[in-house]
């Protein structure tokens, strides 16, 4: 089995979805040149912006964004599947989805998923996120099927809830997504360690496109997006938050090799919960 040729997009997304598809597009075409099967954009990819009045303004629903639109326009003329990371679309008056997109090297939107776990937190720095005030959780775990097999959607925050991990790959997934628009001192702390951890504990490759540098909304990302492999080895990697094209290639086979030497989905076993 030839190996699938992968591309991490690592942006540093604008506050406008023209702006953002200017950006992205030569970022694309440098994946496509590079042999890319699948390539994968960030969280956020359409356009980052904190402030929620500003962020109304512009938002857009799925079929309107022009982010979306312009990306299933490139994803059919290069004949390539690209993973939109997530774009930030509208789903009612006042409230969006950070929703995952898997478009077809055909240009169909094949699987979307909403980001399950909001960031909800105070950080030591001072930093404040509230995405429940905003956006709207999704309530399902999706799968999206290619033609590498099946692949496990997720998104950034989704990362710290190790269940969601496991349930995928129990369902038979072997590759998972994490788009990410990580904050500097959590990615600084816990990128690298979560990501090798949710590939060991589950023999999965991790492939994890991220927002890196100072956005024209103020917030800085960590970047340094990585492909790993089940084994917990990164394969590949970004040397920093600087916009870039981070090519991995997977051999596939290495899921079921790493789970058939240790069989941890197997062995797992139903447990009574801990008493008081």
């Amino acid at each position: 089995m030839s190996p699938l040729r992968v591309a991490l997009i690592q942006t540093r997304t604008p506050a406008s979805q023209e702006a953002a598809l200017a950006q992205v597009t030569p970022l694309i075409e440098q994946a496509v040149a590079d042999g890319a099967q699948l390539i994968i954009t960030p969280e956020g990819s359409n356009f980052l912006q904190r402030d929620r009045a500003k962020l109304l303004e512009v938002l857009k629903t799925l079929d309107e964004d022009p982010y979306v639109q312009g990306v299933l326009a490139l994803a059919q003329k290069h004949g390539v599947w690209i993973l939109i990371g997530s774009a930030l679309v509208a789903v009612g008056a006042d409230k969006a989805a950070n929703r995952a997109v898997l478009i077809s090297a055909q240009g169909q939107v094949i699987e979307t998923y909403d980001k399950l776990h909001m960031f909800d937190v105070d950080l030591p720095n001072g930093d404040r996120y509230r995405e429940s005030s905003l956006y709207q959780p999704g309530s399902e775990a999706k799968i999206a099927q290619t033609p590498w097999g099946p692949l496990g959607l997720t998104i950034c925050y989704d990362m710290r809830f190790p269940h969601l991990y496991r349930a995928l790959s129990k369902s038979g997934v072997g590759v998972i997504a994490v788009p990410a628009a990580f904050t500097r001192p959590t990615g600084e702390a816990h990128w690298e360690v979560l990501l090798r951890a949710r590939a060991i504990e589950n023999g999965a490759f991790v492939l994890a496109a991220a927002q890196g540098g100072v956005h024209e909304d103020g917030r800085a990302t960590w970047g340094h997006s990585m492909a790993i492999d089940p084994w917990g080895r990164i394969i590949a990697q970004a040397d920093g938050d600087e916009p870039c094209v981070v090519i991995a290639d997977l051999d596939l086979q290495q899921v079921d090799t790493t789970r058939q030497a240790i069989p941890s989905l197997k062995n797992e076993r139903p447990f009574a919960g801990p008493t008081a």
